[in-house]
């Protein structure tokens, strides 16, 4: 939890979100896109700027787009251009990145985030496709920098948000909202790690009712920890400069995790520093209505229409964030419901018990050696009283180690419960025979006592006994 900031001063923050799109080759070329490639092993003339090649755009790239789009109830529009933006860098060889401008792809968008169970909509001024830039290599050891074109050309959709974020909590639930929803629409395996997704945060500050101030951008953010810690350093910065009767400029700057603090990189540049013009060897894009609806229908349903679903089952509030913060989750989820298990019982097992041995051994859901068909055949028979909690944790540990069914286990390990109503009057019996005293402290007023007749029951049944009917019976037994 960040502290509040000093005097009435309020966070300003719009992000800006870069997306690598999960598409094999790259958005202007047949490149590939793998990640770890040798470096500059796939970059052809095309990506490189050689004089004479020509850009076609990758359709995929701009199905991709439209999903998003849709994802973020936003419009998409019927004609958008691409653009060159001119800028020198060494890691950008042709000396212009192309991307679009004044027309985007998607425009007018929103994005519903939950922080401590309140909910916000952050709208979304547009998302443009663009292309990816290489990568500098920076040796300190020697003080010699290299480049990877590896990444140049590798297709990007950047989200530009409206600055209504108004705390880096808020910027975290963005950023952990934008990255699942990419993930679950798969368009971007969300990776920030590798930079597949990253995000530049736009930072002011202002006092309540005030029009906005100069803002600072923040580059190159990749994990969630250092958009929030870098937002709040740099909201104090500015706060201090003008406190002290300065003015803060506008400026592009680092954020430096190890001293916790960010610094200047270079004067904010405005668009027309980078002379936009539409970029001559690409016609506008031009994307028909029918196009839009067949990438509608691959759409799954959507995180927060999951999220109300799964409110009519009973689930509790963490149980669904939990359920909808990863597709994989939602997906065995919803598989363990189609194959007849009950809604919360499945949920307890894949929360409390998969879960649980998954994150032990840092195993990912999809290697389970358990499969959501094999985990509810064990919920069913739970659920169906043929065998207690206590033995289903029996047979999932077997399950495990070996494989199998439930029900097959049950029956090779002799696990199946014990409904015998007979057989378990009997051992009833037993139980309140040898424990007199235990019997008189009952009668007397004791009921907390009775679970210790259920348990010498249980114990002498090896965990077998239909519970209820020991309770039942128990009870008769008792009066």
């Amino acid at each position: 939890m960040t502290a509040p900031l000093p005097k009435g001063y309020e966070y300003v923050i719009g992000l800006e979100v870069h997306a690598q799109i999960t598409t094999s080759s790259k958005l202007f070329s047949g490149s590939a896109t793998t990640f770890g490639a040798e470096p500059n092993t796939q970059a052809s003339p095309i990506d490189l700027g050689m004089p004479g090649m020509l850009p076609v755009l990758n359709s995929g790239a701009v199905d991709a787009g439209i999903k998003l789009g849709l994802a973020i109830d936003a419009t998409i529009a019927e004609r958008s251009v691409f653009a060159r933006k001119n800028y020198y860098y060494p890691d950008l060889p042709k000396g212009y990145q192309i991307s679009q401008y004044d027309q985007p792809i998607v425009q007018h968008g929103k994005l519903e985030i939950d922080l401590n169970g309140t909910r916000k909509s952050i709208a979304i001024t547009r998302m443009h496709l663009e292309e990816d830039a290489g990568k500098s290599v920076h040796d300190l050891g020697v003080n010699v920098s290299h480049v990877d074109l590896n990444r140049a050309g590798v297709p990007l959709m950047e989200i530009v948000s409206e600055p209504d974020i108004r705390s880096p909590e808020e910027a975290g639930a963005y950023m952990k909202a934008m990255r699942t929803l990419v993930r679950w629409i798969g368009v971007c395996d969300g990776d920030m790690e590798k930079g597949n997704l990253r995000c530049d945060a736009n930072i002011s500050v202002r006092k309540s009712g005030e029009p906005y101030r100069t803002r600072c951008e923040i580059k190159n953010l990749n994990s969630i920890r250092h958009v929030m810690a870098a937002i709040e350093h740099e909201a104090h910065r500015q706060i201090e400069i003008y406190e002290q009767g300065g003015t803060v400029a506008q400026e592009t700057r680092l954020w430096d995790p190890e001293k916790n603090e960010t610094r200047t990189l270079r004067s904010k540049e405005d668009a027309h520093d980078y002379r936009y013009f539409p970029d001559p060897d690409l016609l506008p894009l031009v994307i028909e209505p029918a196009r839009i609806e067949a990438v509608r229908a691959t759409l799954p349903t959507l995180p927060h229409v999951l999220a109300a679903e799964l409110g009519t089952l009973g689930l509790s509030a963490d149980d669904i964030a939990l359920l909808t913060s990863d597709k994989g989750y939602s997906d065995y989820f919803t598989a363990m419901l189609n194959a007849g298990a009950d809604a919360k019982l499945s949920c307890n097992w894949l929360v409390s018990e998969l879960f649980a041995v998954l994150n032990k051994t840092e195993t990912p859901l999809e290697n389970s050696p358990i499969s959501a068909t094999q985990l509810a055949g064990l919920v069913k028979l739970i659920q169906a009283g043929e065998i207690s909690g206590k033995i289903g944790k029996q047979v999932f540990a077997e399950m495990l180690a070996n494989g199998g069914e439930a029900q097959t286990l049950v029956a090779k390990l002799g696990l199946a419960q014990i409904s015998d109503e007979g057989a378990l009057r009997k051992a009833c019996e037993a139980a309140l025979a040898a424990n007199p005293d235990a019997v008189a402290k009952f009668k007397s007023g004791n009921e907390r006592i009775f679970g210790s007749f259920v348990g010498f029951v249980m114990k002498e049944t090896k965990g077998q006994a239909n519970p209820g009917l020991v309770d039942k019976l128990l009870k008769e037994l008792l009066k």
